[in-house]
């Protein structure tokens, strides 16, 4: 799990919730990425995972002259981050949407094209730390692990309801858990005694059914059945499989796009659809490619960016952080 904006020890003097002090990962790298196509005349940039705010805050505040559209589909994060950008007025819109639905947001708004794009995939600093949220395998919660606790069935229904076959495929697919038979049937055996409410007792499911040797590898144990879980609550993979397409084809020509991953199963998709929009489609063998089959995209990172050190030794959860970002070149093919 990430965390997009780490909270750093408050003081006794505090702030107003909506005030707090987040630390956005790769922050001055993103900015610096997506300035040549924000500092226009009139651009607009779309913040597709506005969590806390951070991003947006530094983005307003960067590029003056710019028109921030940010979504979330957690709505607590929407109302903090209303009190956080409230400063900015009407340049900044704040939409209760999941990012693939991106097209039909800027549709509804009378945006045809943008200028910059930012995602800061997984789960947001606000949601590892509300302990009844149930994302964090460091404090026993309910086992809840929805973005948008209004809709949708939670990790508990998961875990309580599905076929062990799925429950296999979810650990091994998401989590890249080797021991997923191991800990699915485990699982299959403890809720036939009673169903699961809360991530501790799943933390302990975990640590009992693993083999020593699984334990002193790769942190805590329950790490990547909580991450598999999470993004298959949420949908997470299929959601960014349409988000991404679709966020290029919204980039006006000379528009950029920062993608920021945290897991290697995002990054692997942010790669695919960057890497296909940067080559040609051309039949192979012509001796002059013809304009249609031109690339789309231009890459502006040589493989995926890692944070600097510093930053991970002030913010551990930027750890994981891979940044990956594009221009776009020329209009699609007709």
């Amino acid at each position: 799990m990430n965390g997009r904006e780490a909270l750093p020890h408050q003081g006794g003097g505090g702030r107003r919730e909506g005030e707090s002090r987040h630390v956005p990962v790769m922050l001055q790298r993103c900015l610096d990425m997506l300035a040549p196509a924000l500092e226009r005349p009139g651009a607009v940039v779309v913040d597709c995972t506005l969590g806390l705010g951070g991003h947006s805050e530094a983005l307003l505040s960067r590029f003056p002259e710019a028109r921030l559209v940010a979504l979330d589909r957690d709505k607590e994060a929407l109302r903090l981050s209303g009190e956080r950008l409230a400063p900015f007025g009407d340049r900044a819109t704040l939409v209760h949407a999941v990012y693939d639905e991106l097209p039909d947001v800027l549709g509804r708004l009378g945006i045809s094209r943008v200028q910059g794009i930012l995602f800061d995939l997984g789960v947001s600093s606000m949601q590892l730390d509300e302990a009844d949220r149930g994302f964090a395998y460091a404090q026993d919660a309910p086992l809840d692990m929805r973005m948008d606790q209004t809709t949708g069935v939670s990790a508990a229904e998961v875990l309580n309801t599905y076929p062990p076959g799925e429950l296999v495929r979810i650990l091994r697919a998401y989590g890249e858990e080797k021991q997923a038979k191991r800990i699915v049937a485990a699982i299959v055996r403890e809720r036939e005694k009673e169903p699961f409410t809360t991530s501790a007792r799943l933390v302990e499911l975990i640590r009992d059914a693993l083999p020593q040797a699984a334990k002193r590898t790769g942190g805590n144990p329950a790490k990547r059945t909580f991450q598999a879980l999470r993004i298959e609550v949420n949908g997470e993979l299929s959601v960014l499989e349409r988000a991404v397409p679709a966020a290029v084809r919204s980039l006006d020509v000379g528009g950029r796009i920062a993608v920021l991953s945290y897991h290697s199963l995002e990054d692997r998709l942010v790669k695919q659809v960057f890497a296909a929009g940067a080559a040609t489609t051309a039949p192979p063998g012509l001796p002059v490619v013809p304009e249609q089959y031109q690339p789309r995209l231009k890459l502006l990172t040589r493989g995926a960016e890692l944070p600097p050190e510093e930053e991970i030794a002030e913010n551990r959860r930027a750890a994981p952080a891979r940044l990956r970002g594009a221009e776009r070149i020329r209009e699609d093919a007709g």
